[in-house]
């Protein structure tokens, strides 16, 4: 799975109420999280993303509360993947079950700017900033999670098994 994407740089302990505001979780339609997607980290922040684009964050990504809706509204707001140096732990698992694929890497994080164009191999872990040409290496995603990202989530992926 290779992903790619314009670098939006946030930093450390973005919680998920940074992530999706408390007040706009009396819905979890994914098209209505995407517009409030980072927006009291960066109010344009939906307004300026494209699809494949991915975040670029420090340490602990997605502390705070378990709610599922923080990583639903980054994939509807078109992410392609999280970049950090470390994440929740449950947000973590939250990603993965909800689809977003992401990868932990220090180096990769202190090497990426606002607006570099970044390539992600999941298969290898290799994270590469074309914009400046250095490689990174982060966990490659393993096989049966990556069929979950590519399944569209945990759901989906029961669903499509119990069809086979």
């Amino acid at each position: 799975m290779i992903l790619q994407g314009k670098a939006f740089i946030f930093g450390d302990d973005v919680d998920t109420d940074a992530i999706i505001p408390a007040r706009y979780l009396n819905t979890s339609d994914p098209q209505e999280l995407k517009k409030h997607c980072m927006e009291d980290a960066d109010p344009q922040f939906s307004k300026k993303v494209r699809p494949g684009d991915i975040i670029v964050a420090g340490k602990n990504f997605g502390c705070g509360s378990s709610r599922e809706h923080a990583p639903i509204a980054i994939k509807a707001a078109g992410v392609s993947c999280v970049i950090a140096s470390s994440f929740a732990r449950i947000f973590f698992r939250n990603s993965f079950n909800m689809g977003l694929p992401i990868f932990e890497s220090n180096e990769a994080i202190s090497e990426i700017n606002q607006g570099d164009e970044v390539k992600v191999d999941a298969s290898n872990g290799t994270i590469t900033n074309l914009t400046t040409g250095a490689q990174f290496k982060a966990s490659p995603i393993p096989e049966f999670m990556q069929e979950l990202v590519t399944d569209g989530g945990l759901i989906e992926h029961i669903k499509k098994r119990k069809s086979l």
